[in-house]
Order: C-alpha cells, then structure tokens, then sequence
C-alpha cells in the first residue's frame, strides 16, 4: 500500500496498474479524497480476489473502510487518513496468506507464433472487432524471434520506441511500438524474444498494421 499527500485521486489507478506491472504485486495506490480522508485504487495479479480480500479485512476490522467495491483485479476504497497504518498492515497479511509461492512469478502466456504471412491488418482488424476481451478471455497475445532493424525514440517521454523487426522466417519488416521502457532496460543485441499483440495503426486515414510489444526479451 502506498499514500501520498501530493498525489491525486485521478492518476492513482494509473501509478497502481504501472507499479503491479512493474514489480508483479497487488498494489493499492492512495491520495487524499479532498474531504479529509484518502481513496485508493487497488489492482491485483492472479491468487488474489481483490473484492474478497477487502470484504474479509472489512469483516475483521468493522469501521476502518468506509467503502469499496470492485472485482477480482481492480478495486477501490475509501477510508479516514488514521487508518491507513492499520489498513497497510491488514492487507500485507492477506496478501501474503491468499497468494500461493508460484503465484508470485510472473508468467506471460502466449498464443504461439504467426508466420509471417499470417501477421496481416485483415487478422488485426478481426481481432479488433472480436472485442471486447477480459480477465477470462484476454486479446490473443503471440511470441516469436525477430531481429530488430531499427530502433528509435518517439515522442517526448523518453521511454516509448519506435521499431522495425524483422521475422525469423524473412519477409518484409514489421513496423512495432512499445511503451514504459527506458533505455537501460531494452534487450541487449539484435534479435529479440518478442511477445506482440497485433494492431491497426490509423493515421491520416490510412491504415496499417502495427505490433504493439508488451514484453521483449533477449533471443
């Protein structure tokens, strides 16, 4: 559980869901709610039941949340500044007594690998409008080798990449973004383990295909 007194209550579930992806731990993130006491957004992984967890601390400690609400991985709250000690406590103990040991490995599951005659915008604007996906039925996410032919930053961020890759298999160049990484934590070489979700790139009323990576690992 975080607080922090500067922070406000429209970017906690933001700063929650960047931190839980981050490090792979449920995190509640707090502001002062502008009444004198604070909310929190709640985001969980898997082995946690957020709504479940908070409904037990509720029970144990009748007063200290004066409401929530929520699903299994997002959840908000509201309580007085005083309890947030108390709270903090109370969630790390279930927190650490629900998740199992190999809940707190990420695991990233894939769909397996496209050729690249398969990686088309006709299969990513299917997959757009297959929507709405879940938590029990997540968009398709797939995984191959490619060799990264350029890399460049783009806008003004300075942690969000522009970049060709290359299919193990040849063909033609896909172009690719990936958000949230900072220069120190990019792959080290040129071919890269690459877990991607295909995407429609709109501009200027063209469209195009586009991969959007959500994790890049050494080949």
């Amino acid at each position: 559980c975080l607080f922090d007194a500067d922070w406000h209550q429209g970017v906690i579930g933001i700063l929650a869901s960047r931190i839980k992806e981050r490090l792979h731990r449920p995190v509640i993130a707090f502001a002062p709610d502008g009444v004198g006491g604070i909310k929190g957004s709640a985001r969980s992984i898997p082995g946690l039941h957020l709504r479940d967890a908070l409904e037990e601390i509720d029970a144990q400690n009748p007063g200290m949340i004066q409401r929530f609400g929520g699903h299994a991985m997002a959840a908000g709250l509201q309580m007085a500044q005083a309890h947030f000690t108390d709270f903090a406590v109370a969630f790390d103990e279930v927190v650490r007594r629900k998740v199992a040991e190999e809940d707190w490995q990420g695991v990233l599951l894939t769909d397996g690998a496209l050729e690249p005659g398969e990686m088309t915008l006709e299969l990513a604007e299917l997959l757009r409008y297959a929507q709405p996906w879940g938590q029990h039925m997540p968009e398709p996410l797939f995984d191959d080798v490619f060799r990264v032919t350029d890399k460049r930053l783009m806008g003004q961020s300075g942690n969000h990449w522009k970049l060709s890759l290359a299919h193990r298999a040849g063909g033609s160049n896909f172009e690719a973004v990936m958000f949230n990484v900072q220069a120190d934590e990019l792959p080290p070489g040129e071919h890269w383990r690459v877990a991607y979700r295909l995407d429609v790139n709109e501009f200027r009323g063209n469209r195009r295909l586009q991969l959007m990576v959500e994790q890049a690992e050494e080949a």
